[in-house]
């Protein structure tokens, strides 16, 4: 255990990143291993919105709308744009992941006229299935859930979209997009990533590898808060044929006109839908801040180390008490599960202990590793916890 506590110091102090920990209001006595759920408050967050409410809402009031809060989901999908990989004016900040999810398979089945299929993960996160399942059933189509390894099997002339999560919600582990987008673009069908559990951890390439459409929250890794909005992905060569399904007015081509007919706007505009939701909206752009002169590429290297020394932990401390569902080559997001009979109680006793994770059904522990916050101390100490309480259980205590 010496050796292990050891090694976390010393790649503590080695660690590049470690500076951004001082940029979140993080307790110290807490172990925060969540942020693939919510992500931790950057510091400036706090101080934004309240200059927010007292300012912009407070003195200038409706002035605020024309003067800045209009703009505002184009102007937050600009800062997100170069984390995902995306030129400018291809990504907007509004409504919410399922809302945004909705949107991208309806216009996906739009632009694939006379093909009456939707494919999409069967271990998908819930609220994806359940919006591929009323998208089917709205548009006339058939929804056919598929293992993600057997997608080459179901592809064919009949398959519009194919909707796929680019990280594995309960075990971590990453799929190939580029790999996956050129198969279903083989099959003439489009294709649309959730980025949900990657956006943030992750290099990602949407333009490089000619995704058709994607959309991702930004209240876990991209630490927004909780119901922050969330965004979509819409490619210029897309957007002037892109007919989504929610023609309200924040998606008008002159929204203050209060005109009779419905006219989407110009470019990715069009994806917006009802009126935003601002100070969430400005509270995620404070957020953003913290990105400033971070590459991603040592994200994600400090993302595989974190979570490949917590498997060697966990190894090393826990033995075969659990098992890793994780991969343990670099095909995972920035997440380890394990698995383990009594893995809800087991997080509610680490909570306890002031070391958070989550609980996935039926025997699942998940813990995500947020690179910017999370240290190398934090992910020995979650182990150290684990095999404690496994311990006492078995001392009977």
């Amino acid at each position: 255990m010496t050796d292990l506590t050891e090694r976390a110091s010393k790649l503590d102090a080695e660690d590049p990143l470690a500076y951004l920990r001082a940029e979140f209001d993080l307790d110290p006595a807490v172990v925060y291993l969540d942020g693939n759920s919510l992500g931790a408050p950057p510091r400036r967050v706090a101080d934004r919105v309240g200059e927010v409410v007292r300012e912009q809402w407070g003195r200038r009031l409706i002035r605020s709308w024309p003067e800045s809060w209009w703009t505002a989901p184009e102007r937050v999908g600009e800062k997100i744009a170069p984390l995902v990989g995306a030129a400018p004016g291809q990504l907007v900040v509004a409504d919410s992941t399922s809302v945004n999810l909705f949107k991208a398979l309806v216009g996906a089945v739009r632009l694939a006229p006379g093909r009456r299929e939707i494919v999409v993960d069967a271990a998908t996160f819930p609220t994806d299935g359940y919006i591929a399942e009323s998208v089917a059933e709205l548009t006339g189509t058939v929804l056919r859930p598929v293992a993600m390894d057997e997608l080459d099997y179901v592809l064919g002339d009949q398959t519009a979209v194919v909707l796929l999560n680019h990280v594995d919600y309960r075990t971590g582990r990453l799929y190939d997009m580029a790999a996956a987008t050129e198969r279903v673009h083989e099959a003439g069908a489009r294709v649309v990533w959730d980025l949900c559990h990657s956006a943030g951890v992750l290099p990602i390439e949407l333009d490089a590898l000619g995704v058709d459409l994607a959309v991702g929250c930004t209240y876990k890794f991209l630490n927004g808060g909780p119901g922050a909005p969330a965004f979509i992905y819409v490619p210029h060569d897309l957007q002037e044929s892109f007919r989504q399904p929610l023609s309200g007015w924040g998606g008008h081509r002159d929204p203050f006109a209060m005109a009779p007919a419905y006219e989407p706007a110009p470019g990715i505009a069009r994806a917006r839908a009802g009126t935003p939701d601002i100070l969430s909206l400005l509270a995620l752009e404070a957020a953003l801040e913290v990105w400033d002169g971070v590459d991603l590429d040592d994200v994600r290297a400090k993302g595989l180390a974190l979570t490949g020394f917590f498997m060697e932990c966990v190894d090393e401390l826990l033995g075969d008490a659990v098992e890793v569902v994780t991969p343990r080559d670099g095909n995972r997001g920035h997440q380890v599960s394990l698995r383990h009979p009594g893995a809800g109680a087991l997080v509610a006793e680490m909570t306890a202990r002031e070391v958070i994770g989550d609980f996935r059904t039926p025997d699942v522990l998940r813990f995500g590793f947020a690179p910017l916050y999370t240290t190398y101390g934090d992910a020995c100490r979650a182990a150290r916890t684990l095999s404690d309480i496994l311990a006492d259980a078995a001392a009977g205590h």
